[in-house]
């Protein structure tokens, strides 16, 4: 049997049990858009958040309260023995390696205007808190430079917040009410979004010393800051170690930089879309599985056919790689299933939520595609060894 027969051969058995073969397929179908589709989500979900800390600069270091290992950014330790101070606030103001100092809190409130009242984030913050964030091109202006212990009583609104207190009116000037603690609007900021699931649209924003009153705190959540450009994080976060060791008697606080958060959810998604691609190699197993059953099924049947190959002088090597090639044809059909599949669903995604964060993992699909050829090979091994080592003469007599 020439090498053109064999794939003739072959390709003639998997076309003519088409029901067969597709759901033979299926099982490597199902599972290469499980890989597809769960990466892609992963690997989305990654994307949006380095864009979540890159619209905020790389310049910006956080310190909190309180000595951690963990990553991210810590909610602080309120009543810990050394809190963060506006003392410290104005040390760290003087430190040549930095330009902007924030402290920043947040909590829960109810905030009403004169005929609506809503319950929201609330978040305490020092006069450059608009630096942090990027405010540029915001309506009327950011919270003035008080005294941080003793400042009026104004408010900025995100915009969401904006529009549920006021809808199409004009805001400023006018008067809301925190936790029943009266304030005037003075700004709007621009939208920024959602930042690691807080919403800084919907939102209101007041002066630290007005914050710990009203919630009855003592120091800050944490403070930001923003270092010059002409030092690098490191050395920044090196001098504002020593600056609040030598004020607290003590290494008592966590500092972390963009890139230390960046690198700690880089591992952490990275497992993720490795789980969730081990979900879909399962998925490709059964369908290894499948096709391991259907080819055994198929060697029985077809024990004859078999033996008039042999009879016709084809080799027990040929006998198996008939039977393997129809393994690998199976492999492929649900290879080609699963992307086609895994592609569209993307598609209805995406046209059904345009916000889904989903970028297309394609080491991932690559690796899919290989191990499904893989199983294919490994799973039709056995059948087609058992092929092959037949009787002609007993294969023959089957009939």
């Amino acid at each position: 049997m020439k090498v053109k027969d064999l794939f003739i051969f072959s390709s003639y058995s998997v076309i003519s049990q088409k029901m067969r073969s597709f759901l033979t397929s299926l099982g490597i179908a199902v599972g290469v858009v499980c890989v597809i589709f769960l990466t892609s989500l992963g690997q989305g979900l990654q994307v949006f958040i380095i864009s979540q800390f890159s619209q905020f600069g790389s310049n910006i270091i956080s310190i909190a309260p309180g000595k951690t290992e963990t990553m991210g950014m810590p909610l602080g330790t309120f009543g810990s023995t050394k809190p963060l101070s506006f003392e410290d606030v104005a040390a760290l103001e003087k430190l040549s390696t930095l330009e902007v100092v924030v402290p920043v809190s947040g909590g829960s409130a109810e905030i009403e205007s004169a005929d609506r009242m809503r319950r929201s984030m609330v978040i305490g913050t020092g006069a450059d808190y608009d630096i942090i964030v990027g405010a540029d091109n915001m309506m009327g202006n950011y919270l003035p430079h008080d005294n941080p212990k003793t400042p009026r009583a104004f408010a900025v609104l995100g915009p969401d917040m904006r529009d549920e207190l006021f809808g199409s009116k004009d805001p400023l000037g006018m008067s809301i009410r925190v936790n029943s603690e009266r304030f005037r609007v003075i700004g709007v900021l621009p939208e920024k979004g959602d930042f690691l699931g807080m919403n800084l649209d919907d939102a209101v924003y007041i002066p630290i010393a007005k914050f710990n009153n009203m919630f009855n705190r003592v120091g800050f959540q944490e403070i930001d800051v923003i270092h010059t450009d002409n030092v690098t994080s490191d050395e920044a976060v090196a001098s504002i170690k020593r600056l609040l060791i030598s004020r607290h008697g003590g290494d008592d606080t966590t500092i972390h930089t963009p890139a230390d958060m960046l690198e700690s959810l880089g591992e952490i998604m990275k497992w993720m879309k490795f789980t969730v691609a081990a979900f879909g190699g399962i998925s490709l197993l059964v369908g290894g599985v499948g096709i391991f059953t259907i080819m055994t099924v198929a060697v029985n049947e077809r024990t004859s056919e078999i033996g008039v190959l042999r009879a016709i002088g084809a080799s027990r090597r040929r006998v198996r790689d008939v039977f393997l090639l129809e393994s690998i044809y199976l492999a492929i059909l649900g290879a080609a299933m699963g992307l086609a599949i895994g592609f569209l669903a993307i598609e209805i995604s995406l046209a059904i939520y345009p916000d889904m964060p989903i970028a297309v993992a394609w080491e991932y699909i690559l690796y899919a595609v290989i191990i499904s050829l893989f199983i294919g090979l490994t799973a039709g091994y056995l059948p087609a060894k058992s092929a092959a080592q037949m009787d002609p003469i007993e294969a023959l007599r089957a009939d």
